[in-house]
């Protein structure tokens, strides 16, 4: 029990896929001015990154490894992935059509998020077994909404400050994000 809760607060404070590994980036600054959007992202990786974790780990160990094809895990990771995406987007487009538009274009970006390949990749890595890859992957994807909730939380304060001109936009956000990333550094002690 203590090992999967040190997975747990391993993957969402300690080892954090945007504050201290550097995935998922991309959809981390460019869906982060609004807090709203940022929790239907958090939302929608949950889903997807808890998903793909559980699948992509099923299918490593039922086909690749007994076929002993473990060189395709990347390729059959990212179509993976990426059908699992589609199917979040048709979700969202039926039964959430604001979402659906609020996340505009960066919907898609959760298919290239590295952060969700990274998880199995991780996963596979670290030998996890199919319910520990998934406990990983819904640990992650919760680090990866705590951060991005928090940074989106904090650029809307932001955007009612005067910061020079030189600090505006992208380099204030930047600025940010690495205080933050600082800032979860002070839990680093916490596990493994």
């Amino acid at each position: 029990m203590s090992d999967t809760l040190g997975l747990i607060v391993g993957a969402i404070l300690v080892n954090n896929f945007v504050l201290s590994r550097f995935l998922g980036i991309c959809p981390f600054l460019g869906v982060s001015r609004r807090l709203e959007t940022a929790l239907g992202m958090s939302g929608a990786v949950l889903f997807v990154m808890t998903l793909a974790a559980l699948v992509t780990s099923a299918i490593n160990r039922c086909f690749l490894v007994w076929l002993h094809l473990e060189f395709m895990q990347t390729i059959v990771f990212i179509l993976v992935i990426a059908g699992l995406v589609q199917v979040v987007e048709v979700v969202l487009q039926r039964f959430s059509p604001p979402l659906y538009r609020a996340l505009g274009i960066y919907l898609p970006l959760i298919t290239t998020n590295c952060a969700v390949l990274g998880v199995a990749l991780l996963a596979v890595k670290n030998d996890y077994g199919v319910g520990k890859t998934t406990v990983f992957g819904a640990a992650s994807a919760l680090g990866f909404g705590l951060a991005l909730v928090l940074f989106s939380s904090i650029r809307e304060r932001l955007d009612l400050a005067r910061p020079p001109v030189c600090m505006r936009g992208t380099a204030l956000a930047l600025v940010t994000a690495g205080l933050l990333a600082l800032a979860f550094m002070g839990f680093s002690g916490l596990g493994a």
